[in-house]
């Protein structure tokens, strides 16, 4: 439901505005207007410009909360203690520290940056090097070769190489192979250094690339280039360590010093801000703003305790004006509550309208229970809610297992009404007492049931359309919608007289209210007004769905078990079985859920749901 609200003005000595605004933000029931109220008072004037003391101030904070917040952001996130420091007794002293601390951290977070990113790039040469490190082995200290890396794209090619390379120097060099880490082909070729350039060239015109290297490395030799990194990397290494271990002493020192200090920077100028929209003269301030009716009183004891009476707060009239700025708020009991997960689908209604979530609550169950209408699946369904709820106790899972919980109770009720369990075979097998008529085969007697079910719940909407109208002194609109009850119900009546032996006797009367109604319905809705006429009938049949999907629930549940039974194995038959009914409740959930929710989204609440509320969102911590 909406809960009711109620108009307050604080008003107070100018010294004291900050400390009000502190309290107010410490109970979290106050929500300061933005705009000014057009009744307000013509003596006190708005918020002047900002004094050059207070933007210095402004700006002051400003700049202290953006050093704090990147001071944290720099450090390492380790584990201290909570600072209880007023920041208020050490606010000027800490500005040179804090700029001075930002500047240290900023430059150890770029060594920090820089190390790890050359040893980012080193580390990719790890697996080469291990690789490249088994085929050397010592062989450079002996023989003077030159040794070359290369990686190769499969291992056909090692063979076509080795022809290469015997061509080119006739048997001057070797070639060996392994395998990476990373599934890479190495090859090593070790050859005079006279022969070095012309299998170079000759690698780079079959396209087989060098083992890829620093660009400051590249005249050295693959030894040297492999002791070079070997040594880079483990410095690196070090370096990284030793950045880290200085972080996280500064960060022991002072991190929890500047949360405390960026926590109060951020509490202190959301304060500010509020100032902003907060009357004054020399002497006095006032805010105007909402509460929730049963928080005002509250409200006022604790500004009257904390400051003796020399805050007044005032409860004010909602004029006709401030309903469009009304903040709204829903609050359900506990068997609501879960359906405000379909509710938060929608806008926000507006303060004079109406709380969606409990008709959903009351209707939802139950369209998703004729529809389904069966008590074995209904029982599945349970039982995945229990799990569901066991396993996600909070949240919106909860909250859509509790939903679920209280639909499938309401199937499980309608599958005992019409004796159905996994279909009507369960029903009879259980000899289940059938009270409603049996969907399969009474097609008419449901399509005129559901229908006669649209129509109560769209003449509902009108009702309630009614009385927004009424509250909202629309007169024209309030008219519109009572001559259209009146014109469904004659319709329906007329539907209801050809079931009499002589209908001609309520069908004239009928047609000529109808007649005499239908001038009145355009001179207050105007020359579109039989059109909208034309829709809610359209909407009235749109609720033929529920005796649709109730039908092709029960056809697909005795088709499984048709299904099952033709397999002429037990086995088979059960497995067969099992996976139809199981394919059959999957439709069977989401099915009447989606159905249910547009008969309410599109058919009901387009007759009396208002959209374009403001949340309630008090000043708060």
């Amino acid at each position: 439901m909406i809960v009711r609200m109620s108009k307050l003005e604080i008003a107070g000595p100018k010294e004291l505005l900050l400390e009000v605004l502190e309290v107010i933000r410490e109970l979290g029931t106050f929500q300061p207007e933005e705009e000014r109220a057009a009744d307000s008072d013509a003596t006190l004037s708005d918020a002047e410009v900002p004094e050059e003391r207070a933007v210095a101030e402004l700006l002051f904070l400003e700049n202290m909360r953006r050093q704090s917040g990147e001071i944290i952001a720099l450090l390492p996130a380790v584990e201290t203690g909570e600072s209880r420091l007023d920041p208020m007794t050490v606010l000027d002293s800490i500005a040179a520290t804090a700029k001075s601390h930002l500047a240290t951290c900023r430059a150890l977070s770029e060594r920090h940056e820089s190390v790890r990113r050359e040893q980012e790039e080193l580390t990719r040469y790890d697996v080469l090097l291990a690789a490249i490190d088994r085929l050397i082995g010592d062989r450079d200290a002996h023989t003077g070769l030159d040794f070359i890396g290369i990686t190769l794209r499969d291992a056909s090619l090692v063979e076509k190489l080795r022809e290469l390379l015997s061509f080119l120097v006739e048997g001057e060099c070797t070639m060996t192979t392994t395998v990476a880490a990373d599934g890479t082909l190495i090859g090593l070729i070790a050859a005079p250094p006279s022969r070095s350039p012309a299998i170079k060239k000759a690698l780079s015109d079959e396209q087989l690339p060098e083992l890829p290297f620093p660009e400051s490395i590249a005249n050295l030799s693959l030894p040297e280039r492999i002791s070079y990194l070997e040594e880079r990397l483990a410095a690196t290494r070090i370096s990284l360590a030793e950045i880290e271990a200085e972080r996280d002493r500064f960060a022991r020192r002072w991190l929890a010093f500047y949360r405390r200090i960026n926590q109060w920077l951020v509490e202190r100028l959301a304060l500010l801000s509020v100032t902003g929209s907060v009357r004054r003269t020399g002497m006095c301030f006032v805010i105007q703003g909402w509460a929730l009716t049963d928080e005002t009183a509250p409200l006022t004891e604790r500004l009257n305790e904390v400051f003796g009476g020399r805050v007044a707060v005032e409860q004010r009239a909602i004029l006709e004006q401030d309903l469009e700025k009304v903040p709204v708020a829903l609050r359900n009991p506990p068997y609501l509550r879960p359906f405000e997960l379909f509710t938060r689908l929608l806008p926000l209604p507006r303060y004079s309208s109406w709380d969606p979530t409990p008709f959903i609550g009351i209707f939802f169950p139950l369209f998703f229970g004729m529809m389904l209408g069966d008590a074995g699946y209904g029982l599945v369904l349970l039982a995945a809610a229990l799990l569901l709820l066991w396993r996600r106790p909070r949240g919106a899972g909860a909250d859509a297992a509790r939903i679920l919980l209280i639909s499938s109770s309401y199937a499980i009720l309608f599958g005992i009404l019409f004796a159905e369990f996994f279909g009507e075979a369960g029903g009879r097998l259980l000899q289940l007492t059938q009270i409603l008529p049996e969907r399969s085969r009474a097609v008419m007697p449901m399509l005129i049931f559901s229908l006669a079910l649209g129509a109560s719940h769209v003449l509902l909407g009108l009702l309630l359309g009614v009385i927004t109208a009424v509250k909202r002194r629309e007169r024209g609109e309030a008219v519109g919608r009572i001559i259209t009850i009146a014109l469904i119900v004659c319709l329906a009546s007329l539907a209801v007289s050809l079931l009499f032996p002589s209908p001609w006797l309520l069908t004239r009367p009928i047609l000529l209210l109808t007649g005499l109604l239908l001038p009145f319905l355009v001179l207050s809705g105007g020359l579109l007004a039989p059109l909208e006429m034309i829709k809610t009938v359209g909407n009235i049949i749109s609720y033929a769905r529920i005796m649709a999907i109730g039908l092709s629930s029960v056809l697909l549940a005795n088709a499984a078990n048709h299904l099952a039974g033709l397999s002429g194995d037990l086995i088979l038959g059960a497995l067969a079985a099992v996976a139809l009914h199981a394919v059959a409740i999957v439709l069977g959930l989401f099915a009447p859920a989606i159905h249910a929710l547009r008969l309410h989204f599109v058919e009901f609440f387009s007759k009396f749901i208002e959209p374009g509320g403001r949340r309630f969102e008090p000043l708060h911590k």
